[in-house]
């Protein structure tokens, strides 16, 4: 494996573990922030993290075509609107493990959105893995709904956030041809806040001195390493490899979650859910190892 390639693929590994822990972050913080807030917060303060690195070390990044201002802004409303909202949202109703699991999904959406933009064909081994990923995640969102309209509403926003994050994917690799993965990632995660600035304004959000030292905690994380940090690395990692190859990585983000949420929260798996799991993982595993003509 080429050294970019290999640090390529580092990076992937350690943002998905990172935004396993966000997963677990997200569950504490929800609690006492609204989501649109909590969104808000955590990129405003990824922007201003990455825009005073950028300016203190490499200012020659800031520098971009003004044309591709709209792709950019088109990136920020997918990745840092609709992605940090429906998460949030979804967030409020499934536990840690379950919505991280669902996340882990993101690796089929990419793969049938690449093929079908390139309008390939899935193969054969490539359509069991589909079908076997998507027979887990079913199983998981059965599981302990129970008919409860709430836990059918986080299943559906946490497949929607793991589509918007495969859409992203794709269309990043446009951009990431012209420009390093923290210039992308910058201005698209700015733009995405402005677009949250508005929809935030809807909700109430809690003084600061209301906070516990633990959401605050979790506030702070969630800014820097499960924003400027984590999203740095994913989109860096985009610039060198296929979006398939990169989004596999995400299933390293249920077993970092389900780890953090039994020692912080004290969830409980129940032997379905775990069923479940293996599905997902296997059916990504299966849809990913089908030889060197995936890309």
């Amino acid at each position: 494996m080429k050294r970019e390639n290999a640090a390529a693929n580092a990076a992937a590994g350690l943002a998905a573990i990172l935004f396993g822990a966000s997963v677990v972050a997200v569950r504490i913080a929800v609690r006492d922030i609204p989501p649109l807030t909590l969104a808000l917060v955590r990129f405003g303060q990824g922007s201003l993290v990455l825009l005073v690195a950028i300016a203190a070390f490499r200012r020659d990044l800031l520098r971009i075509d003004r044309r591709d201002l709209p792709y950019l802004a088109l990136l920020g409303a997918i990745f840092f609107a609709v992605f940090p909202v429906t998460f949030n949202v979804g967030m409020r109703y499934v536990d840690a493990s379950h919505g991280a699991l669902l996340l882990a999904t993101m690796p089929l959406w990419t793969l049938i959105i690449s093929r079908f933009a390139a309008r390939d064909q899935l193969s054969v081994r490539q359509s069991i893995g589909v079908l076997t990923s998507l027979l887990g995640v079913a199983v998981v969102m059965a599981d302990r709904v129970g008919g409860s309209s709430t836990s059918v509403t986080g299943n559906l926003l946490l497949i929607a956030t793991a589509i918007c994050g495969a859409i992203y994917n794709v269309l990043a690799k446009r951009m990431l041809g012209r420009y390093a993965g923290i210039t992308v990632t910058l201005y698209a995660m700015l733009i995405g806040t402005v677009f949250l600035a508005p929809a935030s304004l809807v909700e109430r959000a809690p003084r600061l001195d209301a906070l516990s030292a633990e959401t605050v905690a979790m506030v702070v994380f969630l800014g820097v390493f499960g924003g400027a940090v984590s999203f740095s690395l994913w989109t860096s990692a985009l610039r060198r490899l296929s979006p398939t190859q990169v989004a596999v990585y995400i299933n390293l983000n249920p077993i970092a979650a389900t780890l953090l949420a039994a020692a912080m929260l004290q969830e409980h798996l129940s032997r379905t859910f775990l069923f479940g799991f293996v599905g997902v993982v296997t059916g990504v595993m299966i849809v990913n190892w089908t030889g060197p003509n995936v890309r």
